[in-house]
């Protein structure tokens, strides 16, 4: 177990820095790019990137993996991404945050539905509700009700469920290299954006993707969120386990909640304190209640 702290470390990081990716869409978002836009350019930065390391091997060993990781572009990629910016977009950030870090309990649901090797355990179950309950005690940071707005909380549930998918299916490919997967996910990502321009065509001056603002967010996002951190946590599920680092997403709005004080300026009340401890407690307990031979 002292072996794998490190893996635990870097899965940690991972999501931390996903926690800030829901500020820089924001700020693209706010300067005129639609969602689609916002994600075909960060996964072909990060595309690029990958190619340069891993150009040789174009398919996977057989037609069933290949599908596997078509599913993997579509969950983890076009699908997730498009819809959670479009719930940013239309819907309120509080609602699309609390219900998009509701992914690591969709996984375990799904888990426990789909995967015979994996049973429900007290500290399981009991650390799933501890980081739900911190993960809403975060998003509302002081206020005491959400305001509803249908499609916007459908999207960022659709993106949820996505997540969960992509990383059921994310466990049955560990037998490739995280840097295979990781191209696999981009390319097929790509793909699938694809046919959203048919409905709405790029309208984003070229020419504004210079501004700073703009191409640094883009930068940030398609070299660090993707590039670098679909990498590494294709790389940590493999360490410690699909279920084991999916629990780790319960501490994105943490991160968010910092971000968003520094950029926006938004104070923290004792109950983010409260939640972030609850969190904490809540993917400590649950990753203790996930057998080792199922993480």
């Amino acid at each position: 177990m002292q072996r794998r702290w490190p893996y635990h470390v870097l899965g940690i990081v991972v999501v931390l820095i996903w926690g800030v990716t829901f500020v820089n869409s924001k700020v693209l978002l706010n300067h005129g790019m639609q969602a689609h836009e916002i994600f075909f350019v960060r996964f072909l930065l990060a595309y690029a990137c990958i190619w340069a390391l891993s150009p040789h091997r174009l398919w996977s060993d057989n037609l069933t993996d290949e599908l596997r990781m078509a599913v993997l572009g579509i969950t983890g990629g076009s699908l997730y991404f498009v819809t959670e910016n479009m719930a940013v977009k239309i819907g309120y950030v509080n609602n699309v945050s609390l219900i998009v870090c509701t992914a690591p309990l969709l996984t375990t649901l799904l888990a426990l539905l789909f995967l015979k090797d994996v049973k429900a355990s007290r500290p399981l179950v009991m650390g799933s509700i501890a980081a739900t309950v911190g993960v809403s005690l975060v998003v509302f940071n002081g206020h005491i009700y959400l305001k509803i707005n249908p499609l916007g909380d459908v999207l960022a549930i659709s993106a949820a469920l996505c997540w969960a998918i992509y990383s059921i299916q994310l466990r049955s490919l560990s037998h490739y290299s995280s840097v295979f997967v990781t191209r696999k996910v981009f390319f097929y990502g790509l793909l699938t954006v694809l046919p959203v321009f048919l409905l709405k065509p790029w309208h984003y001056p070229l020419h504004q993707l210079l501004q700073p603002v703009v191409a640094g967010n883009l930068l940030f996002l398609g070299l660090i969120a993707s590039f670098s951190c679909f990498a590494l946590w294709s790389f940590v599920s493999k360490k410690i386990g699909a279920l084991t680092a999916s629990n780790y997403i319960y501490l994105n709005p943490v991160s968010t909640m910092i971000t968003s004080g520094i950029v926006l300026h938004e104070r923290m009340t004792w109950m983010a304190c409260l939640g972030s401890i609850l969190i904490f407690m809540g993917v400590y307990l649950a990753n203790k209640g996930i057998p080792h031979s199922n993480k």
